[in-house]
């Protein structure tokens, strides 16, 4: 695997010429020709990149999934993250296949910036979840690359703080659209809720959780083909809840369904459900129901009883 530490060796690679900064740069689809012999299977960047493309006959992995560059998609990498291209590339673009911004997190130190743009989770979304921008939307976030590009041409003391400026608006529409796409997919997307206690169950019917522990919000994602940050932003915008406040109701239901119908001690219950700790069950018991596990199945026995008398 090749690691491209430098944007300037990106640049290389897609036979473009150095880049005006070290730290960022803008490029034109339509300007790159990736040399035959510069052709990566697998590589990895040590810096930022987004782009927005349209119409690129690309095919290129992150993962275990595909890009299919198409008409306004826009993606997002992080620093570190592995990619691999299937066969050759092959560039059949127009003059508006859009652009590229790469940054290295070096160009943001100074900046609040530079530690918020780790609460960006489309960062590590996974190609399937590039964000489908409509007409309107490309139309903005081109304008936003076009000024950067522009800024980028005449750098002066006071072009950092501009191009942040544009980036930060750039991840902020970003984050809107994200929200928009979440809502349009609505019905495709709360299946995924679905799915979700059905893989519950499954884990929990097939006492996988003795072997494997509670199930992850990673394992849960991958079963989805979902990426763990995707899967959580998603339920987000569906319910208001992350995969992790999820996971931890489904955990509370099947405790409850212990204690209601089985003998098992708390104890026993705690690990059927992955708890390498009883007391770990009773914490979050305790914090979700406001009542402990032996005071809930207490409680379950004593009612009959409050029947049989004509109690309410």
């Amino acid at each position: 695997m090749k690691i491209i530490s430098t944007i300037s060796d990106k640049h290389r690679l897609l036979s473009l010429p150095d880049p005006l900064h070290p730290l960022i740069s803008v490029v034109r689809i339509a300007d790159v020709r990736a040399a035959a012999d510069s052709v990566l299977e697998r590589f990895s960047l040590n810096f930022y990149c987004i782009a927005l493309k349209r119409n690129v006959k690309s095919k290129m992995r992150y993962g275990q999934q595909q890009y299919d560059h198409d008409k306004g998609i826009l993606t997002f990498l992080a620093p570190k993250k592995i990619l691999s291209l299937d066969g050759p590339p092959v560039y059949e673009v127009g003059e508006d296949a859009g652009y590229a911004l790469f940054f290295h997190q070096d160009f943001l130190y100074s900046f609040p910036l530079a530690t918020k743009i780790k609460n960006y989770g489309f960062f590590s979304y996974v190609s399937s979840e590039a964000l489908h921008l409509s007409e309107k939307e490309e139309k903005y976030i081109a304008e936003i690359f076009l000024k950067i590009e522009e800024e980028y041409q005449h750098l002066d003391e006071h072009s950092q703080e501009v191009i942040i400026a544009q980036i930060e608006l750039l991840l902020s529409y970003s984050n809107r659209f994200y929200e928009r796409q979440f809502v349009t997919r609505k019905t495709v997307n709360h299946a995924v809720i679905t799915k979700l206690d059905l893989i519950m169950n499954n884990y929990f019917d097939k006492k996988l959780a003795l072997k494997s522990g509670i199930p992850t919000v990673e394992y849960i994602a991958a079963c989805l083909n979902l990426s763990p940050h995707y899967f959580s932003d998603l339920l987000r915008s569906i319910t208001g809840q992350g995969a992790q406040y999820h996971i931890q109701e489904k955990l509370i239901d099947r405790a409850k369904e212990y204690l209601s119908v089985t003998d098992l001690t708390v104890s026993e219950i705690a690990y059927q459900l992955g708890f390498k700790h009883p007391q770990s069950l009773n914490k979050l018991f305790k914090r979700k129901t406001s009542t402990s596990p032996l005071e809930f199945r207490r409680n379950l026995n004593l009612t009959p009883n409050l029947f049989l008398h004509g109690q309410t």
